[in-house]
């Protein structure tokens, strides 16, 4: 198995403040995995949203395989969360609550081959709270610069 595929959204971690965290797994076509396999994914632009009572990942890149024919999966579609009722019922409640969304933040093939999404429930900053993110990365950069 292909080990050490770890795909961080870096843009969740400065544009919202992340507050409870879930696993979930992705329901994938053959092509897709091949592709997380070789690690063609992008998670910058991706969200999730609820479609009746189900949440989907929407805009999450996984590059077309090379090797895929005809039966190759398109790069942009949405993507079905795995979780059970009551972490889907529990975020339905918190996203209907204002300033709530649900982002992708690390996407991993685990021991057993599958691929997981690592979801947060999150806050959306504002223009001053990233400028004190900025400066609280900067500073710690200087320190660690420091002990060295």
């Amino acid at each position: 198995m292909s080990e050490g595929i770890r795909i961080k959204n870096k843009k969740a971690y400065y544009q919202y403040f992340l507050e409870d965290k879930y696993l979930a797994g992705i329901q994938l076509t053959g092509t897709e995995i091949k592709s997380i396999r070789t690690g063609k994914v992008s998670l910058a632009e991706s969200y999730c949203s609820f479609v009746g009572t189900e949440l989907f990942v929407i805009n999450m890149h996984i590059a077309e395989y090379e090797m895929g024919t005809v039966y190759n999966h398109h790069p942009k579609r949405d993507r079905k969360l795995l979780l059970t009722k009551r972490e889907l019922k529990k975020l339905a409640i918190k996203v209907k609550e204002k300033g709530y969304t649900i982002v992708p933040t690390v996407l991993f093939i685990n021991e057993k081959g599958l691929a997981k999404l690592e979801i947060a429930l999150a806050k959306g900053k504002q223009y001053f709270d990233k400028r004190e993110s900025i400066k609280h990365k900067d500073f710690q950069r200087e320190l660690d610069r420091k002990h060295k």
